[in-house]
């Protein structure tokens, strides 16, 4: 096995285990990191994930460039060239549709948060797992390193790190990291947002999951559906997305009891206990009579309900 997936306490565990290899992304790391995150997505007791690398030399080095046995260079040319315009169906660049059905298999929108504890280099497709499946990420001081490092071999790179750095940071920092394919520090990611802290390397994992059991205690299908409305609806018109969260957010407070039990739980001044559970399909609403409709009218017009 080249991962190590394990589940405890509503939070799952993605550790990439081959340090050897400087725990690369070759095909049988892939498959079991996309059987990962299908468990991950699939398993309702699991309300978040840690995503992380053995050892503290590398998060995730990268892409095997091993040459593939059988294969010439120019076959392989010819195969990359052929997959640009006849791609094999449910694949997305070459790779198998994610489970959010958009991006690669390894580089999915899981709609549940997935914090990244980076414990070494994260580099080529290590900083594409980075940018497109973790949403909190804490970085080692002493060892997290990150880089592009496609650009000095002569590519752009077939995965999403160029299109994903340059909606996630300044224009003039994903430029500098883009351009000049030089290796950026932990206290550097930092300052220009590729990360949420930088922490002493003996403090990594228990700093993200401080924040995994923090997430554990919210609500469930909030916590989802508040991922997918951002990642989603984030770069829609302000008006529209905004129309969009009001959508969801009713959706939310109409099918599930989580919105009830945290009211509840305020007035009762006690912890709330967010389990997700859904509502029941009821009755139509009763008919009114003319003072109450005029009565509900009233406090719906004022907006104070």
């Amino acid at each position: 096995m080249s991962i190590r997936y394990e589940k405890r306490e509503g939070v799952a565990y993605i550790t990439l285990d081959n340090p050897e290899k400087a725990n690369i992304l070759d095909k049988p790391t892939s498959d079991e990191i996309s059987e990962a995150w299908i468990d991950l997505w699939e398993d309702r007791d699991i309300r978040c994930a840690i995503v992380t690398g053995t050892g503290d030399r590398h998060f995730c080095g990268g892409h095997n460039l091993a040459p593939l046995p059988d294969i010439t260079e120019a076959e392989r040319e010819r195969l990359r060239t052929e997959r640009i315009f006849w791609p094999l169906a449910g694949t997305v660049h070459g790779q198998r549709t994610g489970v959010d059905g958009r991006m690669g298999d390894h580089y999915p929108r899981v709609w549940k948060p997935v914090i990244a504890a980076v414990n070494g280099w994260a580099a080529g497709a290590g900083l594409y797992l980075l940018l497109a499946c973790t949403d909190i990420r804490i970085a080692s001081a002493e060892h997290a390193r990150f880089k592009f490092a496609l650009l000095t071999q002569g590519w752009l790179g077939r995965g999403p790190g160029a299109t994903l750095l340059m909606k996630q940071l300044r224009y003039i920092d994903a430029m500098k990291i883009l351009l000049t394919d030089e290796p950026v520090d932990a206290h550097e990611a930092h300052r220009i947002g590729l990360v949420n802290e930088v922490v002493p390397h003996d403090q990594l994992m228990e700093r993200a999951e401080r924040y995994a059991r923090h997430i554990v205690k919210l609500p469930p299908v909030a916590v989802r559906m508040m991922k997918e409305f951002v990642v989603r609806f984030g770069e829609m018109p302000t008006d529209a997305a905004w129309h969009v969260q009001n959508l969801m957010n009713e959706m939310l407070i109409h099918t599930t009891l989580d919105g009830e039990e945290g009211r509840v739980a305020f007035n009762e001044k006690r912890p709330p206990d967010f389990n997700g559970t859904l509502r029941q399909k009821g009755e139509a609403y009763p008919e009114l009579s003319e003072a109450d409709r005029e009565r509900l009218d009233k406090a719906y017009r004022s907006g104070d309900f």
